[in-house]
């Protein structure tokens, strides 16, 4: 069976892979990812993605088109509902590319972060399999996270320390100061 397999980064990769293969699916990897801020971070999670494909002998496809200000206008427009947005905007491309590539299957390897909203992924990525007559497969990755860790780090594997949008950047380094 074949499944095309959203990638936002290697690290998030390596235990997805690695679970997808052993429940018989054969990996075609796709990196979409609009979201990533700022550019150098977008370049550094491709490349070092690029490198563990090319070792795990993944094929990848890579849309590299840098569409910031789309994400950043759609995530705008209502703030407390980036994250759907942003799901949604990057599985319906999946699913889009699933169909146009002639894959029956795509799911994703946002399903290994306890940090994302799950429902919303799930949700997000039932509606783009909907739209493109694809089927969405949900695999709940996240008894793998630790495990995705090590086997990043014994890789030697850039790891980021955020999800990937500027929005999720100010919450991990900006710490509102107390009032005294």
């Amino acid at each position: 069976m074949e499944l095309l397999l959203h990638m936002c980064c290697a690290p998030c990769s390596t235990y997805s892979v690695k679970r997808f293969r052993d429940l018989g699916y054969k990996i075609h990897g796709f990196f979409y990812n609009p979201n990533i801020h700022p550019y150098r971070e977008f370049r550094k999670r491709l490349e070092t993605l690029e490198f563990y494909c090319q070792q795990e002998n993944i094929p990848l496809t890579v849309d590299k088109n840098y569409e910031l200000e789309m994400f950043l206008t759609r995530a705008m427009e209502n703030l407390a509902e980036r994250c759907r947005r942003c799901y949604a905007l990057r599985l319906r491309e999946t699913a889009r590319k699933a169909a146009e590539l002639g894959y029956k299957r795509f799911s994703t390897t946002l399903a290994i972060s306890p940090y994302q909203d799950h429902l919303l992924l799930q949700e997000a990525a039932q509606k783009a399999a909907d739209e493109y007559g694809v089927e969405f497969i949900y695999e709940d990755l996240r008894p793998g996270y630790k495990e995705s860790i090590t086997l990043s780090k014994a890789l030697n594997l850039y790891r980021q320390p955020y999800c990937g949008c500027i929005f999720s950047e100010k919450e991990r380094y900006y710490k509102k100061k107390k009032k005294l």
